[in-house]
């Protein structure tokens, strides 16, 4: 039997069926296909010591903060739909700045960190990102914020996600690693591959154990050498879709000016990785990750 809390939020789903149960406030969905990436997911970031230390090491530094305050402005009063929030970072790093939204949906996989950002605020709802139950067309902003390179299928979860905009509304990709930018090769490659044995000496977040690496790892199905996401991926999927499009390279130390076009340039290691696989680090193409701010206008 549906609970009330559940009810409440019917009309925002095009198909309730597939709602299952309230766990602790999470409504919780169906999903048709749990792929090994999707179980990697879940059982990564509903880790209660894992998901802790993502949430204090990921996406919460000034230059993030930064940037998402300029994209975003204000949310106050709009609806806001988070697709893979896990534990709730963006909220948690945006809420003193941004106001305070009429609703804030939170999606993902994983039970665990559902229940921590719904403790935040959000309206925690179990669901896969590739199948979502929600109705086209009622969002003021949707945002995807480290979410792409973790699913199976990139296009597919862009394509639900913009499916969600009304007309006006912002759809908000970031943190999602530049192809271009990981093309390494040779003597680059192996120094990408002995990073990990020096993140678990270095004990850091999301690196602690060799078992965290390894169910992390699990998680990063595009976060590897000649992969992730690609400025043609965002035009040619949502311009026909009717969207305006802005893609922004960038790394991670800018901050705002990423949004005029300085786009830094990466940390040292990747640097040395990129020279020795014959890749300009000081290039566009070289910036570790692409932003994509895009804005429904039909």
């Amino acid at each position: 039997m549906l609970t009330q809390t559940i009810k409440n939020y019917f009309q925002y789903f095009a198909h309730p069926e597939e709602i299952e149960r309230c766990d602790e406030d999470v409504i919780v969905c169906k999903i048709f296909n749990p792929t090994p990436a999707i179980q990697a997911n879940s059982y990564y970031f509903g880790h209660p010591e894992w998901g802790l230390n993502y949430f204090e090491a990921c996406h919460r530094d000034e230059k993030f903060i930064e940037l998402w305050r300029e994209v975003i402005g204000s949310w106050q009063g709009k609806i806001v739909v988070d697709i893979g929030c896990g534990p709730g970072n963006v909220y948690a790093s945006l809420k003193e700045f941004c106001g305070e939204p009429e609703l804030l949906l939170g999606v993902d996989v994983s039970l665990g960190a559902l229940k921590t950002a719904s403790q935040l605020g959000y309206t925690a709802i179990l669901a896969d990102a590739h199948n979502l139950p929600l109705k086209s067309g009622f969002a003021d902003i949707v945002m995807l914020n480290a979410c792409l390179h973790h699913c199976d299928n990139m296009a597919q979860v862009l394509k639900q996600a913009a499916k969600l905009v009304k007309p006006g509304g912002i759809l908000i990709t970031d943190h999602d690693p530049q192809k271009s930018a990981y093309q390494f090769k040779g003597l680059g490659s192996l120094l990408w591959q002995l990073r990990l044995p020096i993140y678990r000496c270095m004990k850091r977040g999301g690196h602690s154990t060799a078992e965290e690496q390894s169910w992390g790892l699990a998680t990063e199905v595009h976060h590897k050498a000649c992969d992730g996401v690609t400025s043609k991926m965002f035009y040619e999927m949502l311009e026909p879709m009717g969207f305006a499009v802005k893609v922004y390279p960038h790394n991670h130390q800018v901050g705002a000016a990423a949004l005029q076009g300085d786009y830094g340039k990466p940390f040292w290691k990747y640097r040395v990785a990129q020279r020795l696989s014959g890749i300009n680090p000081n290039s566009p193409e070289a910036a570790l990750s692409l932003m994509c701010v895009a804005t429904r206008i039909n």
